[in-house]
């Protein structure tokens, strides 16, 4: 696993035949987030900011998670919605 291979499934999640579901988007942002950022660096969005609080939460939930951790789970979920979605 490497910044490259990071960086290949990147490109490749933006490439799926079709769209994954709602909580599998939730799942690869909070990844990518962890992998990039590090643990949530920001404030909870407002209370109508119904996207933006569902994403924050996700990211926050992974909290503590090492960044070559967050790396190796998100190329592997990248795989898998390869798998189920295609490219």
């Amino acid at each position: 696993m490497s910044q490259a291979d990071f960086d290949k499934a990147a490109e490749e999640v933006k490439n799926l035949k079709s769209q994954p579901s709602d909580q599998e988007m939730l799942e690869i942002y909070s990844l990518f987030k962890q992998a990039t950022v590090g643990d949530v660096n920001t404030a909870r969005p407002g209370m109508l900011d119904f996207k933006g609080k569902a994403k924050w939460d996700s990211w926050d939930a992974r909290k503590g998670m090492g960044k070559d951790d967050a790396m190796k789970a998100y190329i592997a979920k990248v795989e898998e919605l390869k798998g189920k979605y295609g490219i």
